[in-house]
């Protein structure tokens, strides 16, 4: 074989045919088989002067029409790839998040760590998260989801080995920070590798996928530690090592997965946070504000105080059952963004306000009673009901929000929602010192209180066509 020119010349074939330049291999459809193809020699030939049987011709036809299909059932497949790697590592970051909630009476007991002390470490995560997806959340855009994702489980891996040697109240805190941090990037990077890569069919499966594997994972990652901590060997490290492996492996998926993003500038640019709610939205933004802050606040609670308040007052030192519980408040939820949904946002924030306010009845009821059936009933309750409320909130800040007003309006989301977990968080951590158990029970109790007259009172639609008010208002009177 030898080359000239830019040509690549093989052997005369059988037919006596000269052969075809290589790099100008006919790429028509088949009904412009006519059009000239030079050869090697400068000389050109057409489908008339071609020997090639018709059989042969009508094979080769046949191969171009189903080279299409063929490479498309290939994307298919290497997206899905992609899609399974992306839900299986999302459910790995947040079971690791939720994995630390059943060992804080174990450090309480073992290493003397206050009530102050474990509602520290909440408000790290907190803020790790909050300041991850406002400074970070736009970083996959540019640099692909891929390395940001992986880079995402790496730091999760971090804070768990550092987890695997929890002795001092700081190296509990810094853990829990590099899990926040890990949470924070993954919360942007995989979701939206989620949605890139989700099927075309069903149409609902994209956004379940990215919105519910959180709950997923938290509930996962919990009852899978309480488990571990009462009836597995190495209580302390036992989770840690597993999720770390469960870790590692979501990693190795997301690196033989292909990548749906390309590199493209403006990475730096995109570290700015943009936060601005519509002018349309934002005579909704305090009704929103007062859902956040309660039904966050109520989450940072269940990390930070439940642990103690199921070993002191509701008398039980099961692990397991301190990550059903937890597992119990954060699993509802997903039920409530399909429930809310027939509902207008005003009347899906009353609505899951007025449950959520009934179920910390229930809450406050069973800790000073000691009832543990009664308070996982409430548990259940209220987390379905800040599904409802929160979903509504979100949906109605993003009625009729163009592509350009989405990206700052889930800033000021996550502000809100992360703030609603931390500031409380610290309050209480401060308190807890002065303050029983179960008054600082009550005080969660009458933030809900309040928040639910004020939304009961102030909640309201978004602007919308005179058309779009009456389907909602006739949708609610159903």
């Amino acid at each position: 074989m030898s080359s000239g020119g830019n040509c690549t010349e093989f052997a005369t074939d059988s037919i006596g045919i000269p052969p075809l330049c290589h790099d100008h291999r006919p790429t028509f459809p088949h009904h412009l088989d006519q059009s000239p193809v030079r050869r090697c020699d400068g000389t050109q030939r057409t489908k008339q002067d071609d020997p090639t049987p018709g059989a042969v011709r009508q094979n080769t036809r046949k191969t171009q029409q189903l080279t299409p299909a063929i490479d498309l059932a290939r994307r298919d497949a290497t997206l899905r790839l992609a899609f399974i790697s992306a839900v299986v590592a999302l459910v790995a970051v947040f079971a690791a998040v939720g994995s630390t909630i059943p060992l804080f009476n174990i450090y309480r007991a073992e290493e003397g760590f206050t009530n102050a002390d474990i509602s520290l470490t909440v408000v790290a995560y907190s803020a790790a998260t909050l300041s991850t997806l406002l400074v970070l959340g736009r970083l996959s855009n540019h640099v692909g989801r891929r390395p940001t994702a992986i880079a995402s489980l790496g730091l999760l891996v971090l804070g768990c080995l550092l987890l695997l040697k929890v002795h001092d109240v700081g190296i509990l805190i810094a853990g829990r920070l590099l899990m926040g941090l890990g949470a924070g990037l993954a919360s942007s990077s995989l979701t939206a590798y989620i949605v890139d890569a989700a099927p075309a069919r069903p149409t609902w499966l994209a956004s379940v996928a990215s919105s519910q594997t959180v709950m997923l994972g938290l509930a996962v990652g919990a009852i899978a530690s309480g488990a571990f901590v009462q009836f597995g060997p190495w209580p302390r490290d036992l989770i840690y090592l597993v999720v770390i492996g469960l870790l590692l492996l979501s990693a190795a998926l997301v690196a033989i997965s292909p990548e749906t993003v390309p590199p493209t500038p403006g990475g730096w640019q995109s570290l700015h946070p943009r936060v601005r709610i519509p002018v349309r939205a934002r005579h909704l933004l305090p009704v929103a504000a007062a859902v956040f802050l309660a039904t966050w606040a109520t989450g940072a609670f269940y990390q930070a105080f439940v642990p103690a308040l199921i070993a002191d007052q509701l008398r039980t030192s099961s692990s397991l059952v301190l990550g059903l519980v937890f597992a119990a408040y954060m699993g509802p939820s997903a039920l409530g963004a399909p429930l809310g949904g027939r509902l207008s946002p005003a009347a899906a924030e009353r609505v899951g306000m007025i449950a959520f306010l009934a179920g910390w009845i229930g809450l406050i009821t069973a800790i000073t009673t000691g009832a543990l059936p009664l308070f996982i009933a409430a548990t259940i309750i209220a987390g379905a009901a800040q599904g409802i409320a929160i979903s509504a909130a979100t949906r109605g800040l993003l009625f009729g929000s163009t592509l350009s007003d989405r990206a700052p309006t889930f800033a000021v989301v996550y502000l809100l929602s992360y703030s609603s977990a931390t500031v409380p968080s610290l309050i209480s951590a401060r308190l807890s010192n002065v303050y029983s158990l179960p008054q600082i029970a009550l005080g969660y109790g009458g933030l809900a209180f309040l928040a639910t007259l004020f939304t009961v009172a102030a909640a309201r639609n978004p602007h919308t066509q005179h058309g779009e008010l009456h389907r909602m208002a006739e949708r609610d009177s159903r």
